[in-house]
């Protein structure tokens, strides 16, 4: 089977993640990346993509010129022989469609969720969404995506939940440096590190997570803080921990495409999101044996299970947040007991294969003949969570 993925792909992200992983776990089929060049900013993609083993395709054509850019993706579909095309995002979604329509085939849209963040995030999303309800079938990250979708228009009888996966082979030999790695981004290391893991951007809700850590660090000189990601908001949160009065003791550890010889090093992970499809940091959290404090947004209450491998506190709530790591911190057998679960939980059910296996269901109902599995072509690039 002939499976092509459309993408336009500014940065190597946890949609781009995902999508890789499964390509890995789908063996015995053909997959193919197609990219909208983005300025030049989707080679990242295409060469992970190429280091797997799969063909992937710089586009030529973009918004907005619609018309060409549905015919050169058409054209590719036939070329390819393609028999499903699977998109993500608004403009994959946009175009997608409309080429699968030309080249005759079935056309799966991917939803990792919505942000909206700005006013231009929330038109692009409600463009997306007036594009799913055109889609073949609509495969979920999360109950709650599902839910947003189905609220979006698009039919329970076309919308599928697969939620997102993990490779846990790096933390299943955790690093033995990984404390040291760690201490070694402070400049005096504390004996307590919490850490958290995403985009700095606005959904992520890292000033919250700044706040907390004020609260916490007014009172624990033995704790500190470290957040390994970049984005648009670096500077903005930089300025905050200033004004918090926390250089030094919160660090802003940078993009790491190695997460796994940080975190199992950490005493505790932290998500302060405001929203979230299902969050792949959390997985990769739970893999290093970590328990988790959580907001209760989105899919994240399908990850992390309220007081068996985790905490689960409302959103935009740093007093809460602060307050909950505080009980944490002060049970570390409970932490250790919860990590323990939650490492067991992610490699049971979360992992690549379970989530090929449930494309295949989708794509036997919509490609009749569908061949089963065989050896898989290659491996995945490490991305940003």
């Amino acid at each position: 089977m002939n499976i092509v993925h459309l993408m336009a792909s500014p940065f190597v992200g946890g949609p781009e993640r995902q999508v890789l992983g499964l390509a890995k776990a789908l063996t015995g089929h053909r997959t193919t990346f197609l990219s909208f060049a983005e300025r030049g900013l989707a080679r990242p993609l295409l060469d992970c993509a190429r280091a797997g083993g799969f063909e992937a395709i710089e586009l030529a054509s973009n918004f907005p010129r619609v018309g060409r850019a549905v015919r050169e993706v058409a054209g590719h579909l036939r070329a390819l022989r393609a028999d499903v095309l699977c998109t993500s995002g608004y403009k994959p979604d946009l175009i997608g469609w409309r080429a699968a329509r030309r080249a005759g085939i079935p056309v799966v849209a991917i939803a990792h969720g919505w942000t909206g963040v700005t006013w231009k995030v929330r038109v692009y999303e409600w463009l997306d969404a007036v594009a799913m309800r055109f889609a073949d079938a609509v495969a979920c990250v999360s109950s709650a995506t599902a839910e947003r979708v189905r609220r979006a228009g698009v039919p329970v009888s076309r919308s599928v939940i697969i939620r997102n996966a993990l490779d846990t082979t790096p933390y299943d030999s955790p690093c033995p440096e990984a404390r040291s790695n760690l201490e070694a981004l402070f400049a005096a290391p504390p004996a307590i590190i919490l850490g958290a893991v995403g985009r700095l951007s606005p959904e992520k809700g890292f000033d919250v997570l700044i706040d907390a850590a004020a609260e916490i660090l007014r009172d624990r000189s033995d704790v500190g803080v470290v957040l390994f990601g970049d984005g648009p908001l670096r500077e903005s949160l930089t300025h905050r921990i200033d004004e918090r009065g926390l250089r030094g003791r919160f660090v802003l550890g940078g993009f790491r495409n190695d997460l796994h010889r940080y975190l199992p090093g950490l005493d505790l992970a932290v998500s302060s999101s405001h929203t979230e499809g299902l969050p792949v940091a959390i997985l990769e959290s739970m893999a290093a044996g970590l328990a988790v404090v959580a907001t209760a947004v989105g899919g994240t209450p399908e990850v992390v299970e309220d007081d068996v491998t985790g905490v689960l506190v409302p959103p935009g709530r740093p007093d809460l947040l602060a307050g909950t790591i505080r009980v944490l911190l002060d049970a570390p057998e409970a932490r250790r007991a919860m990590g323990v679960r939650g490492a067991a939980r992610v490699r049971s059910e979360f992992t690549f294969a379970a989530q090929a296996a449930r494309y295949e269901g989708l794509f036997a109902r919509l490609v009749p003949g569908m061949p089963t599995t065989s050896p898989s072509p290659g491996g995945y690039c490490h991305a940003r969570g």
